[in-house]
């Protein structure tokens, strides 16, 4: 299976445009989203191209292969205007024969792991900082922040017989 795994768009048009491109190009079976997708939040700057509504429309024309995790950004009324679900703090998949738990990373986080069998593999978003580190067991894996990165690079992640790749948006 091939995934392409994403978080913290922030209403970004522009950035979310660049993720679009990576769909586009490689056909991913699902598109996993971490939060944090319409609303820059009051912490953070304006993203390149805020445009929240264009952001809908883009990720709308993707709903039947999106699972979607709510971060500490979203709100019920994104869900008045996504046609796909997005307020669960955490979802959860077998992939490859593992459990993947994707959540955004404000509740549940590397430092505070949920009850998981060894070899699972947790997702999550929110620092906007890259992480690929096995802790207790666990491999914690975060794709970094596709429109408001904190350690410098726009990114997200496909995954694909076992391998995750980080992929840079510029």
């Amino acid at each position: 299976m091939k995934l392409l795994i994403a978080s913290d768009i922030h209403g970004s048009a522009y950035y979310c445009g660049k993720l679009m491109e990576v769909l586009d190009k490689s056909q991913p079976d699902k598109l996993l989203l971490l939060g944090d997708l319409l609303y820059h939040g009051p912490r953070n700057d304006l993203p390149r191209e805020y445009a929240p509504k264009q952001v809908i429309g883009m990720l709308s024309k993707h709903k039947d292969i999106i699972t979607a995790v709510r971060g500490n950004c979203d709100a019920e009324v994104d869900q008045m205007v996504l046609p796909f679900p997005c307020m669960a703090d955490h979802a959860q998949l077998e992939v490859d024969g593992k459990v993947f738990y994707l959540t955004h990373g404000h509740h549940a986080s590397p430092d505070a792991l949920p009850d998981l069998p060894a070899g699972s593999v947790f997702l999550s978003g929110h620092t906007h900082v890259k992480m690929d580190e096995v802790r207790n067991g666990i491999r914690c894996i975060n794709p970094g922040s596709v429109s408001i990165p904190k350690d410098g690079s726009h990114s997200c992640m496909i995954y694909e017989d076992g391998v995750f790749s980080v992929i840079f948006l510029e």
